[in-house]
């Protein structure tokens, strides 16, 4: 990486189309043939970003890279987030597959939080795109 800063406008934007900002053809015009057609592209792309690009939830697989959690600890870890928001994406991320959630045998009972080997795969992709944005967006 370079020590002097990178403007936005340096490098010549492709030319745009007149197409829609959600049309598959914009995602797929350069793709090689993959034997996947553009609408199932397009629809991968938005299940991942929807699940992904919610706030938070890069943060909470960042969180649980290392080691498991409890509910607490990532509290503290997210220190702004709120305890219903928390829940919240950590049950989408549960559903999806991404972190896995067991109930510890304690008295009280606690809640353990850890990646899924799904979630595991995802973090080399998060760390290119935190390198991308750090590249290009400043």
């Amino acid at each position: 990486m370079s020590s002097s800063p990178r403007r936005l406008g340096a490098v010549a934007a492709p030319a745009r189309s007149r197409t829609a900002p959600g049309d598959a053809a914009n995602l797929t015009a350069s793709v090689p043939e993959s034997g996947h057609s553009a609408g199932a592209c397009d629809g991968r792309l938005v299940r991942a970003f929807d699940l992904l690009g919610k706030r938070w939830n890069g943060l909470i697989l960042g969180t649980l890279r290392d080691r498991r959690a409890g509910f607490a600890e990532l509290r503290r870890a997210m220190a702004p987030i709120t305890d219903s928001m928390l829940s919240e994406r950590l049950a989408e991320l549960v559903e999806a597959g991404l972190v896995d959630r067991t109930v510890t045998d304690t008295r009280p009972p606690g809640v353990i939080y850890a990646l899924t080997d799904a979630g595991t795969a995802i973090l080399p992709v998060l760390e290119q795109l935190a390198c991308w944005a750090a590249d290009n967006l400043g």
